[in-house]
């Protein structure tokens, strides 16, 4: 049964949502501004468990700042935040953060190229950037590997970061994801700046994610329809800041709603192996 945390239940909030263990995220009225720019107006959403969302939109939608204040990097100008099962401001976030697998087009820069991709994997086990304040164990090492191993990467172990292409790059940050089992994984834009190769590498590596029971739950962010992996539950549109459509991918994930988000007629089919394609119907 999907429950909902109490919105009013003051000093006996964290009672309230330790009830409510199926719902791993909820913004309530939450607004972003940055100086006078409003850039997210009363975004109201629950992600429960097993459910995989996806985050569409145009520039300047709203979409990596959500993302960000999700996994805990931005804090909301307005409204409430609810993360597995403790409020924004109320946590320890750094604790918080080793629960949250978090990847996003801008730690590729915060990496040092000389950092070899086992380090990159491991280090998310203290949502650390580097190896060298924290001790880790063979079984760490161990569990690294084999995350790296998942995604098909394992003998790109002890290559450096910086020598790798774009499309290991990803994988290895997807590696990093996995790291601490997390209850929930943020990906925003993983697909850019990849070629067709690797983007469909990447594509079918996570369509296996989404399958991944162990998974809490997956949202991730695209510019493009056509890297929609199979497997996404759930939809969320953005335009200007504000929500366009928050429901089911089978509602959602139409012509007409997809037309509505990015101001401009669309139209969206499905390949038969399930696949999106969104194409511009001029003078339609």
């Amino acid at each position: 049964m999907r429950a909902t945390c109490c919105n009013d239940a003051g000093d006996d909030y964290e009672k309230c949502c330790s009830d409510v263990s199926d719902v791993l995220v909820k913004l309530s009225h939450v607004g972003f501004s940055r100086g006078e720019r409003d850039i997210l107006a009363d975004i109201n959403l629950e992600i429960a468990s097993g459910e995989r969302w996806l985050v569409v939109g145009g520039n300047g939608s709203g979409k990596s700042t959500l993302l960000r204040m999700m996994a805990l990097r931005e804090h909301p100008s307005a409204g409430a935040i609810d993360v597995l099962g403790e409020r924004l401001g109320r946590m320890d976030v750094r604790a918080m953060r080793r629960r949250i697998g978090f990847a996003a087009q801008g730690l590729t820069d915060q990496l040092r190229p000389k950092l070899q991709a086992i380090d990159v994997v491991v280090t998310a086990l203290h949502a650390a950037l580097e190896p060298w304040w924290h001790q880790y164990s063979e079984d760490d090492v161990a569990n690294a590997h084999e995350k790296l191993d998942r995604l098909g990467i394992a003998h790109l172990s002890h290559q450096t970061f910086g020598t790798l292409s774009s499309g290991e790059r990803q994988r290895v940050l997807l590696a990093r994801t996995l790291m601490n089992n997390p209850a929930l994984i943020i990906l925003d834009e993983p697909f850019a700046g990849l070629d067709l190769v690797a983007r469909e590498d990447l594509i079918d590596a996570l369509g296996s994610l989404t399958q991944d029971g162990s998974i809490g739950a997956l949202v991730l962010v695209t510019h493009h329809l056509e890297e929609v992996p199979q497997g996404m539950t759930n939809l969320l549109c953005l335009r200007d800041g504000a929500t366009i459509f928050s429901g089911s991918m089978s509602s959602g994930m139409t012509s007409a709603t997809m037309s509505d988000t990015f101001g401009v007629n669309l139209s969206v089919t499905a390949t038969q192996e399930g696949r999106l394609r969104a194409v511009a119907t001029h003078g339609a």
